[in-house]
């Protein structure tokens, strides 16, 4: 497959292109109100995906900016620790590094408008040879942050095709950052018509397109090679030319959602560079989101499940939302 030949793999496996910010959670699993102890990481879907995807032995990249400030060094250094190539990470001099809070059991407060990862544009990707990239992976979150932004994601679009790579979309709809509704489901139903993995949750595309079962959303991306969507607790269901395939969620102690999603995609997208079938990929996704629901920490420390003898990725047992 185009960007995938395990016979002339490419020198980077998946680039991700995305803000990341810097992230206050407790150092407990205790609410923020409640918290005498804050741990400062990195957070963002993309290199969140980038970091689990390094974890498990895959050559990752994450390019965007970040502000040329502490926190920004910091997000820096916290990603790279992970394995994740940083190189081409702009700090910008003129503007901060977001923020966001993560408060346990009551979701999170971001602090990210005027950030340097907003100001991102076509420019910006000056200077990444396509040819070294099998799979580019991008978000909704991209497109809502400026008009900057959306250009960079089209243009990447663009540039990741024309040589070849294979492109993966997460529709990541955030609500706030849209100024309607209307909007934001043209613009992500636009994007991810054009990408080659189209990652969705059924209730952002309930929301977004007022679809109410997997198979309706097949209907919306129907010409997608590969479309998955996760069902929360309950389910992923994968559509592809190979046929439907339906995997149900593992059961785990939920610790913290936020960061299931990009775990899940991070696993999926490591069983489809395995060449696993679509049941082992699915089921390697949800192991993965197991993983990250079961901690604060939007990557674990621990790395990715490995596939166990049987072929299929083991996981802490118990309800997981993703």
């Amino acid at each position: 497959m185009r960007g995938c030949d395990p016979d002339n793999p490419r020198p980077i496996d998946v680039l991700c292109i995305g803000e990341t910010m810097a992230l206050v959670v407790p150092a407990s699993a205790v609410p923020v109100e409640r918290a005498d102890d804050f741990r400062v990481e990195a957070g963002g879907a993309e290199s969140n995906v980038a970091s689990h995807l390094a974890s498990a032995g895959r050559r990752a990249e994450w390019f965007s900016a970040l502000g040329d400030d502490a926190l920004g060094r910091r997000t820096l250094s916290r990603i790279a620790a992970h394995g994740v190539a940083t190189e081409r990470v702009r700090l910008d001099p003129s503007a901060p590094t977001g923020l966001y809070v993560k408060d346990p059991g009551n979701g999170v407060t971001y602090y990210r408008r005027g950030s340097a990862a907003s100001r991102l544009s076509p420019d910006d990707l000056t200077g990444i040879d396509w040819t070294e990239v099998g799979v580019l992976h991008l978000s909704g979150i991209t497109l809502a942050l400026s008009d900057s932004c959306r250009a960079l994601v089209h243009a990447a679009i663009d540039e990741a095709r024309a040589a070849g790579a294979l492109i993966s979309f997460d529709v990541n709809h955030r609500p706030a950052l849209w100024p309607s509704l209307a909007v934001a489901a043209e613009v992500i139903r636009e994007t991810a018509l054009r990408a080659d993995i189209v990652l969705v949750g059924r209730d952002e595309a309930e929301t977004l397109w007022g679809t109410t079962t997997a198979a309706d959303v097949r209907s919306v991306f129907s010409a997608a090679p590969h479309l998955v969507v996760k069902d929360a607790d309950i389910e992923a269901v994968e559509f592809s030319s190979a046929g439907t395939t339906t995997v149900p969620a593992l059961r785990v102690d939920v610790v913290e959602a936020v960061g299931a999603g990009d775990a899940f995609a991070a696993g999926w997208l490591d069983g489809f560079l395995a060449g696993d079938d679509a049941a082992a990929r699915v089921a390697r996704g949800h192991a993965c989101a197991a993983r990250a629901l079961s901690s604060t920490h939007d990557v674990p420390t621990n790395h990715l499940p490995t596939s166990d003898s049987a072929g299929t990725p083991t996981a802490t047992e118990g309800s997981a939302r993703s």
